[in-house]
């Protein structure tokens, strides 16, 4: 990660900014802007925002603690603004992301859905997993039937753990 840039907890101000890079990636399912706002908020302990110098968001994810397994955290979105990536952001974030909730929470597991196609995402993911030494266990958790008839492929659950 460049040292220009820091991990930080959103701010309710971030919102804004993190729904344009959410959009601009083009790849993320596109919440609307009023969601992200709730996150920054709601949500703020379990996400980070990575900020450069000027304080502006370069990169964001979102995650939340699942309500009936406390010991997970699941990880919703995670995008890096066009100008700040190739550079190990995301990896960055989301080292960042478990070291914080992790000692706040004793978190032991990790969770996010890829959809077959999102090969960044996969490696992404799979590198956190070896980097922390853990196990990825990948099943269909929505399958493509699921969703309406708006051509979103299945959603693959990625557990990863447990983390130590």
């Amino acid at each position: 990660m460049p040292e220009s840039l820091r991990i930080d907890r959103p701010e309710v101000a971030d919102g804004a900014a993190i729904w344009r890079i959410a959009r601009d990636s083009k790849v993320l399912d596109l919440n609307s802007s009023y969601s992200y706002l709730l996150w920054c908020r709601d949500f703020a302990a379990t996400s980070v925002v990575a900020r450069d110098s000027a304080g502006s968001v370069a990169g964001f994810i979102t995650g939340y603690i699942r309500p009936d397994d406390p010991r997970t955290l699941v990880v919703w979105q995670v995008a890096v603004d066009h100008a700040h990536r190739g550079r190990g952001l995301a990896g960055a974030l989301l080292d960042g992301l478990w070291a914080k909730v992790a000692a706040d929470r004793a978190t032991t597991v990790l969770e996010t859905t890829i959809s077959p196609d999102n090969t960044a995402s996969q490696r992404l993911f799979t590198s956190f997993a070896r980097r922390n030494g853990a196990q990825v266990a990948q099943t269909v958790l929505f399958d493509a039937g699921l969703f309406p008839d708006d051509g979103h492929e299945p959603e693959v659950l990625h557990r990863i753990g447990p983390i130590v």
